[in-house]
């Protein structure tokens, strides 16, 4: 497990949370994020190559963990200390379903984490789950089924904490079609 601190500078913090970008993020990844000026990015694990992490870090810088297809000397679990006002814990594989899996809900629990950001099953969701929210920002790779190729936006600030999609296809605000 490894750590770092975000600091909470002018009282806000924009991150963008990647995942699953298995080598090839969707070619307006780059465009979208700088239009959002994110202070940090992370990246949820299946990166594929380390290219991706290079290209990234001209946008912010990134902090990244091991996904199951990686093998690029990432960590498996990063705990994120941003500004003393929310720990978050990042993770490759963190639910099962809609539920956190009872590993990560342990690993979070025990740093005081109330965010956890996972990838792995490249299906975009916020949720509550037992006292923690859950962010999977979906992938920013290749379209895997009929799922939509997004990444995350989370918001910090003094007055709160949000998460949003965005779709890297059109870079506009992304919700679930629920009819």
């Amino acid at each position: 497990m490894s750590r770092e601190t975000f600091p909470l500078e002018a009282g806000a913090l924009r991150i963008v949370a990647v995942a699953d970008t298995h080598s090839r993020p969707h070619p307006e990844l780059g465009r979208h994020i700088d239009a959002l000026a994110p202070d940090r990015i992370v990246h949820a694990g299946d990166i594929g190559d380390r290219k991706v992490l290079s290209d990234l870090a001209r946008h912010a810088p990134v902090t990244a963990v091991r996904g199951n297809i990686d093998e690029l000397g990432e960590p498996d679990v990063v705990v994120i200390d941003v500004g003393g006002l929310l720990k978050i814990l990042l993770t490759h594989i963190a639910v099962n379903g809609p539920r956190l899996r009872a590993d990560a809900l342990r690993s979070a629990k025990a740093e005081g984490a109330s965010l956890v950001v996972c990838g792995h099953s490249h299906v975009p969701f916020a949720t509550h789950d037992r006292g923690v929210t859950v962010f999977n920002p979906g992938s920013a790779g290749p379209r895997r089924f009929h799922l939509p190729i997004l990444f995350g936006v989370i918001d910090v600030a003094r007055t709160g904490v949000s998460v949003r999609h965005i779709d890297c296809e059109t870079g506009r605000a992304w919700r679930p079609n629920l009819s």
